[in-house]
């Protein structure tokens, strides 16, 4: 496809080296992949790479010709923008400024945030307020370092449409500041697809595909691990919506398949995947 379509990083084997990791992405015809930086040890401690782990990174890039243009950065769960908690707010602060500044390093154009003003804590207007403020002067650090910050939309009720998003975006009022929609999560929470795309269709950093089984009454719904066409996304109508409003983003597509045996299993569950859309997106008139 002419269109940048790229793997999440959690869908490829956990053990395997960067470069081992861009040659398999390169394999099976991505162009890109990912980067995750959640709230584990290990994905966090890549704020504070070396020059030479960073150097290292960027000859793989240049190497296998895979990029790695965003990173997803949900580290802020663990230590969220709005925290209650002094300490757990200046390491919000801490860790953002952190991956902006990785971001500048391996060439990285978009960070993808976690639309939470907390996530274990209580929620009130005192952590919305100080989400707000705090993001802010993230995107101040993203302007000066030109990286773009982008929310994702969440499994949670504080940021789980676009129109919300939106109005975050007229209070921050940023330049830099995007939205990262999740075709999964935009669609479980009921909400009205043409309704949200064709008012933030200018906002749209990058995109999402994913499936999902929406809330209910009697369901909290399953934000991960539902198999591509089995969930509740209107796949022909996500699809049409965005041929209409003339995105031409990129397209990521996001699973989870660390914890597959074999390499060869990893290696079927993203065929699966790339067989039930690339159909779709062809169809529609998006490849």
């Amino acid at each position: 496809m002419a269109r940048p379509i790229g793997i999440y990083e959690k869908a490829t084997p956990k053990h395997f080296s960067w470069k081992e990791r861009l040659e398999f992405a390169k394999e099976l015809g991505f162009d890109f992949v990912e980067m995750s930086v959640d709230e584990s040890d290990d994905r966090l401690a890549r704020l504070v790479w070396s020059k030479e782990e960073r150097l290292e990174l960027v000859r793989a890039i240049y190497e296998t010709g895979v990029r790695i243009p965003s990173i997803c950065f949900s580290g802020h769960r663990r230590y969220p923008l709005g925290s209650n908690d002094p300490e757990l707010e200046a390491k919000s602060l801490e860790t953002m400024k952190a991956c902006i500044e990785l971001a500048q390093d391996l060439g990285v154009r978009v960070i993808q945030l976690a639309g939470y003003d907390v996530y274990y804590e209580e929620k009130s207007a005192a952590t919305r307020a100080r989400f707000l403020k705090n993001l802010r002067l993230a995107c101040d650090w993203a302007e000066q370092a030109q990286v773009i910050l982008a929310i994702e939309i969440m499994d949670d009720p504080f940021i789980n449409s676009i129109e919300k998003y939106l109005a975050v975006a007229k209070e921050i009022d940023s330049p830099y500041l995007f939205v990262y929609p999740d075709t999964g999560n935009v669609s479980a929470w009921h909400n009205d697809l043409w309704s949200e795309f064709l008012l933030g269709h200018q906002a749209l950093a990058a995109l999402h595909l994913k499936d999902t089984y929406a809330v209910t009454e009697q369901s909290k719904g399953q934000f991960r691990d539902v198999p591509f066409g089995q969930g509740c996304v209107d796949w022909p109508a996500v699809f049409e919506v965005l041929k209409k409003t003339n995105y031409q983003g990129p397209f990521l597509i996001e699973m989870w398949s660390e914890n597959c045996q074999t390499v060869e299993e990893t290696k079927a569950a993203i065929r699966a995947a790339q067989e039930f859309l690339y159909p779709l997106i062809e169809k529609a008139g998006l490849n």
